[in-house]
Order: structure tokens, then sequence, then C-alpha cells
């Protein structure tokens, strides 16, 4: 009795205060269960070379779910763990075997992190430029089923991301990701479970196999019935049928007589996969000429070995850049829908924003294929470095854009899934908008890169003076090829010389060779254009010099990342590492070999690719100030 009372203290303090739990992980407030909801719990349709993007999209739906719940993008740290357990579950029904975070390379923590460490709706939208948001909410609040309200959606999402310039934490929730995530939680009838918002915003196919199988049979069934009890009435039907048919023929006809442009929409295979996987708009080949005049040439505003750029107005009055591609047969839509599909693939602040494609066939002008992006209203850099702008560009202005191409190229490199080698880097492809902000360009030779792989390729295209060695001898192609071109680029934008000039002795001198010397001699301040208004420190123009010489290094693991590149250059303590010595017999003959395998043949939108340009230089151009292009094709034994 004694001891029952002397543990009864004990007792009490033990119903007072709990035993505390030492699990370190709280379940996880994401309600994976809406993934089994949609589409009336069909599964999403998935492509097996592309399952992390998958598993990304399926995700990002499912923080729209949590975000319009309880107005947070992301979970609690200490839910992490439970959130990726419950999410791995929902995939490996029908993706078995698949672990996400090894086989993607995701992070257990970086589930509950994201862009700029913006964890609340509230802390979204004080961030973000007011009038973007609220065109935002205008245009995203309704049905976005169809392929014309998803389109001007999207369009406006490329606004808001120009107030999200910060650090993305992980690679999970990127800032991109979140101006997604935060337009499927805006209609309160069309939220982030209706099919619709998750097809346009997230990529995902809901559309259920099984009750399509119960229509295909219903079908077919009917179809038997009809044969065997009503065929007479069949073959009235088919010969009405068949009269209707030459009628249209002959109504065709006629018309053809009297218009010789009606349209004739492309059928290609290609095309007809990217109208069904898109969601950008098709213009017909009348609202392209009546934006252009019908093509007046006083609506050029570029021009190069694809084609030119016209400048043209919608119908809403927006202004847009429309490139025509030149010499286009149907056995090139491939190259075309290749390039298309890379923009639309990608949205950033510093990439260019595609808002449609035109394809049509007409009996005077033949294959038409155009894309319609953002009209950038101050031109390329080329032509405020080497064109006719007279006013030199100031230093805040080039620091701007050297930053803008960096983290543009930085996304397409580790941001984008997969992740993408633009191959063409150059002045003249770094597009500048109204308060030159960077857009990098032309995606005609981009090449999707998954799983980090170094390609062998066995023909090198790119513009003379700008590719990298490794890829100009040996076909070796890496996300750090792009790093060199970045490289060269810089040193334009520093120096204001071209990548390629002509020296003394009329021989090719590569500005790169330059910019060495001159850091060799512990002289980089002399590789900086003299005269430059408003012009910087002595210790951050040499920084930036040193970042472009270590760029445009001829040894491949000499150079950066782009990741590296953005944290040097917007980062003022950050240290640029050492550069090591130049092979000088390794690069000796190099412009020799890149004009020796060069080749003038190739045609736009030919079978083998449309994006070919001529190596050889344009002596006569440089005296003009004009650009020279060029394009390397050679052979390798390797495989592309």
């Amino acid at each position: 009795m004694s001891l029952l009372f002397n543990f009864f203290p004990f007792l009490f303090l033990l119903l007072i205060f709990p035993t505390p739990s030492f699990s370190a992980t709280a379940p996880c407030p994401l309600n994976i269960t809406v993934l089994r909801e949609i589409g009336g719990g069909s599964k999403p349709s998935s492509d097996s070379n592309s399952q992390c993007h998958f598993v990304l999209q399926a995700l990002h739906l499912v923080q729209a779910d949590y975000l319009r719940r309880t107005g947070f993008f992301v979970p609690p740290l200490n839910s992490s763990e439970s959130c990726w357990t419950s999410f791995q579950s929902f995939i490996n029904e029908f993706q078995p075997n698949f672990d996400i975070r090894s086989s993607c390379g995701f992070q257990t923590s970086w589930i509950s992190q994201g862009c700029m460490n913006i964890t609340t709706k509230q802390q979204f939208e004080n961030q973000v430029s007011q009038p973007a948001l609220q065109s935002v909410q205008s245009n995203c609040n309704e049905s976005l089923e169809n392929n014309t309200p998803c389109a001007y959606c999207n369009v406006q999402l490329s606004n808001l991301l120009t107030s999200l310039t910060g650090v993305t934490v992980s690679n999970v929730s990127d800032c991109r990701a979140y101006t997604t995530i935060y337009a499927a939680t805006l209609s309160d009838q069309f939220g982030p479970t209706d099919v619709g918002t998750a097809k346009c915003m997230f990529g995902l196919d809901f559309s259920s196999s099984s009750s399509s199988n119960i229509r295909h049979r219903t079908i077919v069934i009917a179809l038997v019935s009809v044969f065997v009890f009503l065929g007479l009435f069949l073959f009235g039907v088919f010969w009405i049928y068949i009269r209707f048919k030459r009628k249209k023929r002959a109504e065709m006809k006629r018309n053809s007589n009297h218009n010789r442009t009606e349209i004739i929409l492309g059928s290609s295979s290609g095309l007809d996969s990217m109208n069904q996987s898109t969601t950008l708009i098709r213009f017909s080949f009348d609202e392209i000429k009546k934006a252009t005049r019908n093509f007046n040439r006083e609506n050029i505003i570029g021009s190069g070995g694809y084609g030119n750029v016209y400048k043209g107005f919608l119908f809403d009055g927006t202004q847009v850049a429309l490139k025509r591609f030149k010499n286009c047969s149907v056995a090139g839509d491939a190259s075309f829908t290749h390039e298309v599909q890379v923009i639309a693939s990608v949205r950033h602040v510093n990439l260019v924003a595609l808002r449609g494609y035109c394809t049509a066939t007409t009996n005077l002008e033949g294959h038409q294929r155009i894309i319609v992006t953002d009209l950038m209203e101050n031109g390329s850099l080329y032509d405020h470095l080497f064109g006719s702008a007279k006013k030199k560009l100031s230093w805040p202005i080039r620091q701007k854009i050297a930053l803008g191409t960096a983290r543009g190229l930085s996304y397409l490199h580790y941001g984008a899934q997969p992740s993408i080698i633009h191959r063409d880097i150059k002045a003249s492809n770094i597009l500048l908008d109204e308060k030159f902000e960077a857009k990098v360009a032309d995606f005609g030779l981009a090449k999707f890169n998954p799983e980090g792989m170094t390609h062998m390729s066995t023909r090198v295209a790119g513009t003379m003076g700008y590719v990298a060695p490794e890829y100009a001898l040996y076909g070796q192609l890496t996300e750090r090829s792009d790093v060199f071109s970045f490289g060269v680029v810089l040193l334009e934008l520093l120096s204001g010389r071209k990548a390629l000039e002509t020296n003394e002795d009329g021989q090719p001198a590569a500005l790169t060779d330059l910019a060495w010397s001159l850091v060799r001699n512990n002289r980089p301040l002399d590789v900086v254009e003299d005269g430059m208004p408003e012009s910087g420190t002595p210790e951050i123009l040499e920084k930036y010099v040193l970042v472009a010489v270590l760029c445009s290094h001829p040894q491949l693991y000499a150079r950066p990342t782009m990741d590296q590149v953005v944290k040097m250059l917007e980062t003022d303590d950050e240290v640029v590492p050492s550069i090591v010595e130049r092979p000088i017999p390794f690069i000796a003959g190099r412009l020799d070999i890149e004009k020796s395998v060069g080749s003038n043949s190739g045609q736009l939108c030919s079978p083998t690719g449309y994006q070919a340009y001529t190596l050889q230089l344009q002596s006569s151009r440089a005296s003009n100030g004009e650009e020279e292009e060029g394009s390397l094709e050679r052979g390798s034994v390797s495989k592309d």
C-alpha cells in the first residue's frame, strides 16, 4: 500500500506531462489523393523518356491544391519525408520500381523549398508586379481546357517572372513553377483538379482510357448492326456522300481559280503531333499577312540564312516579331517542329517568349513556316555593339545584359527538364526588350540533353568564332560548349570588338586570343572598351574580364558551369578561380581547321536540317560593319 502511495506522484506527473514524441517526421499535409480523383480516377499518361519532368508536374499540381486549401506553396520542412513517401506510392501505381529521389536526383528537403524563400500566397502577391498580377487573374480565372484561353493565360504568366529574379533554393519548385501553381488556383469553378487546368498548366493528360474503350466498342457494335440491318440505308448515305465530295471538290477548284492564295494547312505527322501536345496559338496565314501588311519590306527588322524577321501587329494591337523561314518543304517540318517545341517547353524572363506559329501551303508562296514571338524593342546586342546604333551602351546596361544572358543559359542547362544546349550563342541571338533585359533567342540549333549526357556529334553547327574548340574539332558537345560561346559574347560586350577581326596581315584574329594575351601580361583592363559611359569600378571590370577569359578557355574542364558564372557575376565577394594555362599547340590552328571543315551546302527547311549557314568569312561584309556568320559541318566516326 505504501509502495502504491509513493508511485502515485509519478503517475500524476505522467498524466499532466505526456511523454514527448521522438519522431522527427510530421504527417504530410499534401493531398496526394487528388491525383487519383482527376478524370474519374484514370491515370495520367506519361512519357518514359521524361519521367522526372512528369513527376515534377504532378507534384506541382498537388502543391496547387495545397495552396488553394491553405495559402501555402510548400509543406513544412519536418513533413518532407512523409510527403515524398506518399507521392512515391502514387507514382509506383503505374511506374513500379521507379524511385523518385534517386532517379531524378532530388533531395528530401527540396519538396519544402522553392523560389526566393516564398512560402505563402500573400508573400507571392506582394513580390510580383501588381499590373502583371491583375492581368493573370483576369486571363486565368476561367476554363483552360481549350487552346486559346490556355495560351493567353500562359503568355500573361511570363510577365510575373520579371519580378521573380531571386535565387531558387531547389530545382523542385522554381520561380516558373510558382507562377503556374498560383494560376491554377485562381478559378473558383475550375481549380487545379480540373482536367483542363491539369493539362494546360501542368501538361498532365488525365483522359480516361477505359471510357474511351467503351465508347469505341459501342460504336463498333452500332456500325455492325447498321451494316446488317440497314445496308440499303448506308448505301444511300454513301451515294449522297460521294455526290457531296464531288460537289465540294468542284467548288474548291473554282475557288482556286478565283483566289490562288487559298490556304491548305500542313498535314505532316510531326506537325499534327505538335498540334496535340502544345497550347500555343496556331495563326492562319491570312492573319500573318494582315499582321505584316502582306510581308511589307518596310516591316523587316532582321534577316539571316534562315529568312527574314518582320515586325507586326496582332488583332488586339500587340506588337510581335514574326520569323519567316525560307526554302521550306514538308520534308523539313521535323526541324521546324523541333524549334517550336524547344521554345514552347521553356519559360523564363531571360528567354524569348513564343506566342504561336503558322504552318500553311499556298499556290503562290508554297510551304510557309512562321513562328511568332514577343517583339524586342531594342533589337539585338549585335545591333548596339556593331550595328548602326550611335550611342555606346553604358556599363550598368552591359552588366545587366551579361547577367540576364547568364541566367537564361543557366536555366536552359539546369532549370529545364530535360536540359537544353543552345549551340548558337552569339551577339545577334541576344535580344533586348524596352528595359534592356536580355532575352536568349533562336533555338533552331538547340539540342535536348537528358540526364546530362555528352554528345559526340557527326554534324557540328554554330557560328564561326563562337564555337568551342572541342566541339569544332572533335564534335564533343556539352553544356560547357555554350559556356565558351557565352565567354566570347561577354568579351564582345566588354571590349566592343567582334569575335573575329582581320589583323594587319589580312588574317582572321580571335578576340579570345587577344584577351588572353592581355590578361597574361597583367593588363586585363585593356580589354575594356575606351569611352564606355558610366564605367564601373576597376575591380568589377577586371572581374568580368577574368570571368570572360575563364569561360572562353579552350580546355573544356577549365571552364565553369553557367550556375557558377551567375554566382560570380552577381556576387561582389565571389572570387574568380585561377585561370589554367592555355595549351598553345592545341589552339594554334583552330581557325584554319574551322575553315577547312566548313560547308556551303544546306537549305533552311531541307530534310537534313533547316538551320544552315556558310562558314566562309564575308570580309566584304565585315568591312561594312555587318555580321559574319558561319556553319560548321564535319564528319566523325561517332554517332549524333
